[in-house]
């Protein structure tokens, strides 16, 4: 795959997740709070969380969760591909630019999805999943291509 592919083919395989119902988007949304919270502090427990995130980025680190859930709260009530896409391409760059490593992602990806399992319906945990797992799965052509941004923008990065 040519590298200029990487994108439109992220776009293609995300085009093809379905919009989750309105009560599994409002069920979302109503645990924002609580499942932020819970998510910081598991994050932040972790033992090798300065070796995912950096040194003195735990608050970064939380604003990035409470962000999170915003923007995925938004996808699911009005899903556009290309914005997560694009979103997505853009945590990546910024975030790395701040000392995370590509780390970071597997564990809050995985963390998500236990918080989700354990704290919403199996309804809409049915729902949000294949988000979840679609960014799990794609996580090597995300790398890739934001390195490619990342080259080409001229822009450090050392999240590596």
């Amino acid at each position: 795959m040519e590298t200029t592919d990487k994108k439109t083919d992220l776009i293609r395989t995300a085009s093809k997740l379905k919009q989750p119902a309105a009560e599994a988007s409002i069920e979302f949304d109503g645990c924002r709070e609580s499942l932020s919270s819970e998510m910081n502090r598991l994050m932040a427990s972790r033992s090798d969380i300065n070796q995912l995130i950096g040194i003195e980025n735990i608050q970064m680190m939380e604003d990035n969760h409470r962000n999170h859930l915003r923007f995925m709260a938004a996808i699911f009530l009005d899903y556009q591909p290309e914005v997560l896409v694009e979103t997505v391409l853009w945590v990546f760059r910024a975030y790395r630019s701040h000392g995370f490593q590509l780390t970071y992602w597997p564990a809050q990806l995985d963390q998500w999805v236990e918080l989700f399992r354990n704290h919403l319906s199996d309804t809409t945990f049915k729902e949000i999943y294949p988000f979840y797992n679609w960014m799990i799965i794609n996580q090597p052509l995300f790398v890739l291509e934001s390195d490619r941004l990342i080259l080409s923008s001229g822009s450090p990065s050392h999240g590596e």
